[in-house]
């Protein structure tokens, strides 16, 4: 799938920098920020969204404290 994403002439200078010195191509690097990033994306925006839903629902919280002895992590 083809995308197009417009960066600033700094952050795109890097990138020509890094893609000559390397020999590999622009769009290299950029499939491998993407694909490394989204991991981060995800588990900020699908956590907080979980978050979100679990204080609407109105159902309690456990403390983390209890619930590592309840688990058995306490030692």
């Amino acid at each position: 799938m083809a995308t197009s994403v417009r960066l600033d002439p700094a952050t795109e200078a890097r990138l020509d920098r890094l893609a000559s010195k390397t020999g590999r191509t622009k769009a290299f690097y950029l499939r491998e920020l993407i694909e490394q990033g989204l991991d981060d994306l995800e588990d900020a925006y699908l956590g907080a969204a979980a978050l979100e839903a679990h204080r609407r629902s109105g159902k309690p919280t456990i403390p983390m404290d209890q619930l590592v002895s309840e688990i058995g992590l306490d030692g």
